[in-house]
């Protein structure tokens, strides 16, 4: 009788104890819960740039990241982004204002862009935009850069002065759709004062324009900000003296929960933001689309020189 009543205040105790030590815990040494962050992107090499980035930079941090490079297009990657498919993807001002936001007129500061979108995605989407891109991927005129330094032609400005004196010499490429649309070609005309004799201007592909220009088919030609080409064909981009062009900068842009669950990816994300200017982009889409590397080789020797990696 005497041992059972030992026995039973032996397994007593054992209750007690395994109390005191709250049972629920995880075992001593057990690793805490992994922070995932699923990255979309589109699918051109500024965006596989861009998510790859995001994406190593992410895992040095610590986090598991899913990998959704290259899903589509920008309603493809929005909509992921609002049904909680991908958790972040970076898209541009101009984009979200004009096409996801429904803004008919376009916002040509900069910082007034993000503002507007920024405040606005919040409040209808519950998306968090965080720091903002200095590089914007916009529209630009293009001349060879030989030609631009010896005729002193480094603004639009400086472009309208010399066709209104020299009507006849410059020929102009663009594509269809830059020439017509009410908010290209005519309202550029319109606000630098100058206009191309009809016989000067060639519409093309535009992917043509950046050849056209470099064998001297034309003289001046329209083209995207960050394009590699502008660097691998020594073109050069006119300053738009009167930000004319719509801008389009990009910036992470995160649903509302995760940045809750995850406050840090500000801390994460912005500084490489920040060092992403338009030359810097422009190296990152030459290295891919010129000297053939992966992006994901790209985004990592440029984390690694620009010291945002360990």
């Amino acid at each position: 009788m005497k041992g059972r009543w030992l026995l039973f205040a032996m397994l007593a105790a054992v209750l007690v104890l395994a109390g005191c030590g709250g049972g629920t815990e995880k075992p001593a040494g057990e690793p805490a819960p992994q922070k995932v962050v699923t990255v979309g992107s589109k699918e051109f090499t500024e965006q596989l740039i861009l998510a790859k980035v995001t994406q190593l930079v992410l895992e040095d941090a610590g986090f598991k990241v899913n990998d959704k490079c290259g899903l589509g297009g920008t309603m493809i990657c929005r909509n992921a982004l609002l049904n909680g498919g991908i958790d972040v993807y970076w898209e541009y001002t101009g984009t979200c204002l004009l096409v996801q936001l429904k803004h008919e007129k376009p916002i040509t500061d900069p910082q007034e862009c993000y503002r507007v979108v920024k405040e606005e995605d919040l409040q209808k989407n519950n998306l968090v935009w965080l720091g903002m891109a200095p590089f914007n991927n916009t529209y630009v005129l293009m001349m060879r850069k030989p030609d631009a330094e010896r005729l002193g032609v480094k603004s639009l400005s400086d472009l309208a002065a010399y066709v209104n004196e020299h009507p006849n010499e410059v020929r102009f490429a663009t594509d269809a759709e830059f020439f017509a649309r009410p908010d290209g070609y005519p309202a550029l005309e319109k606000l630098y004062g100058f206009k191309f004799p009809p016989d000067k201007v060639i519409k093309l592909d535009p992917g043509l324009v950046y050849k056209a220009l470099s064998e001297k088919q034309v003289d001046v030609a329209m083209g995207f900000a960050t394009d590699a080409r502008i660097k691998a064909l020594n073109l050069v981009s006119l300053e738009d003296d009167k930000q004319f062009f719509p801008v389009y900068n990009p910036a992470p842009v995160v649903r509302k929960p995760v940045m809750e669950k995850y406050p840090e990816l500000a801390d994460l994300l912005n500084p490489v933001a920040a060092k992403l200017t338009t030359e810097a982009m422009i190296a990152l889409n030459y290295a891919v689309d010129v000297d053939h590397k992966t992006p994901d080789q790209a985004a990592r020797e440029w984390l690694t020189a620009e010291g945002l990696t360990r």
